[in-house]
């Protein structure tokens, strides 16, 4: 088994490597062609790749993966300009997750056919946006920082959101019961615990690496980063919090050394750069390889005409509903129309709903082979067409900036 799950990896990473360089010359994002090679040597093709017997690989791969990647959108951020959007990025990871997880259900309920609050948890679960894609993606598009930060902020913080709204409706299927209070006070405990457990950790850990008497382990910053990023979250999960948000703050700490009074150890810290890029480039080819290898043809062959309806309008309504709903309620962020026009086309799904998707399957919830299906084509649609427009879009209206030199 060992010898074969290694003939899986180094099958992901040729063909990633190989795609990367397709990608820069074809211009589409590499993690479309990443999803498109899963499924070419998945088992519903050509059947070279079938990963069904390594479970806890593939969950620990998504985890980890993500929460890295989350990391590294954390060192994205400067919190001077966070604090110009705060009101924003709340009303983004909160307000408008529900208002699309109910208008996407509602269409869902209208063209699958399905009981209404299954309908609601396939609107919930495709309902928050992509870390995994957007902070690679954002990090290196020449917007302005505010625009930039938002969108990245709200893939991070619209994560527990939509996890924790996914399974307030899998009890009220299962017979229990919905408290508004009860919910708000869930959010607010996960994300809040999840930010504070980060600060913590990503503190104790730059500490140790950084100039000054307390920098026992200076030159270590990449090793530090993944023992951070690992401790975050699986103390986080094991006191019932956010992991995920607790390795983006890991990452703000960073970012944000100064505002703690952290020196940093500039040999460490270019070591972490170099070390850091390459790991990510890694995580995305097996996190988006893997994703198209295990989506479940059978059900999407039979459903991908609704599935596709239901998406335009997930697209289409539900996103700029919900993001006109909201973000013009920040008078202080004085957010134009054109940005607010962004902020409606961007909406990638990804690592965070298959993961939620997959979760449901594992529980048995009815209707979660149909969920999936939606799931998968929702990604395969969103990573396609708004992922590989996002810096036409940008350019479009107007919205490139100047690079900090």
């Amino acid at each position: 088994m060992a010898d074969n799950l290694m003939r899986i990896l180094a099958i992901i990473t040729f063909l990633g490597i190989g795609l990367t360089q397709v990608s820069k010359k074809i211009h589409i994002p590499d993690v479309v062609l990443y999803i498109a090679a899963g499924i070419i040597v998945g088992p519903t093709v050509l059947n070279i790749i079938d990963f069904s017997d390594y479970a806890v690989i593939n969950q620990l791969i998504l985890s980890f993966g993500a929460a890295y990647i989350l990391f590294d959108g954390g060192r994205e951020i400067e919190l001077a300009v966070l604090n110009e959007v705060k009101v924003t990025i709340g009303l983004l990871a909160t307000v408008a997750v529900l208002l699309s997880a109910v208008i996407t259900g509602f269409f869902a309920w209208q063209i699958l056919h399905i009981d209404f609050i299954y309908a609601l948890l396939l609107g919930a679960v495709i309902a928050s946006t992509d870390p995994s894609v957007l902070v690679p993606l954002f990090k290196h598009m020449n917007i302005s920082p505010k625009l930039k930060q938002t969108i990245i902020s709200e893939s991070a913080f619209n994560d527990a959101a939509g996890a924790i709204i996914t399974f307030a409706i899998v009890g009220i299927a299962a017979g229990g019961g919905f408290s508004v209070g009860g919910s708000l006070l869930d959010l607010v405990k996960t994300a809040g615990g999840g930010i504070l457990v980060g600060v913590i950790i990503g503190y104790v850990a730059n500490l140790f690496v950084g100039e000054g008497k307390y920098g026992v382990f200076r030159g270590f910053s990449a090793e530090m980063a993944i023992a951070a990023v690992l401790a975050a979250y699986v103390f986080s999960d094991s006191i019932g919090v956010s992991g995920f948000m607790a390795a983006f703050t890991v990452g703000m700490v960073c970012a944000n050394k100064h505002l703690f009074k952290l020196e940093t150890h500039h040999a460490g810290h270019e070591k972490h750069e170099k070390f850091k890029d390459v790991t990510i480039s890694l995580l995305r080819m097996l996190i988006f390889m893997l994703l198209g290898i295990q989506m479940n043809f059978v059900i999407i062959s039979q459903y991908w005409v609704q599935a596709l309806l239901v998406i335009l309008a997930f697209v289409f309504l539900a996103r700029p509903i919900s993001v006109l709903l909201t973000v013009p309620l920040d008078r202080k962020a004085k957010w134009n129309i054109r940005e607010i026009a962004y902020l409606c086309w961007t909406r990638e799904t990804g690592v965070i709903p298959a993961a939620l998707a997959g979760m449901l399957i594992t529980m048995n919830v009815p209707n979660a082979q149909l969920i999936s299906a939606v799931t998968s084509i929702a990604i395969i649609i969103t990573l396609t067409f708004q992922a590989s427009t996002a810096k036409y879009f940008a350019k479009v209206l107007r919205l490139e900036v100047e690079p900090k030199k």
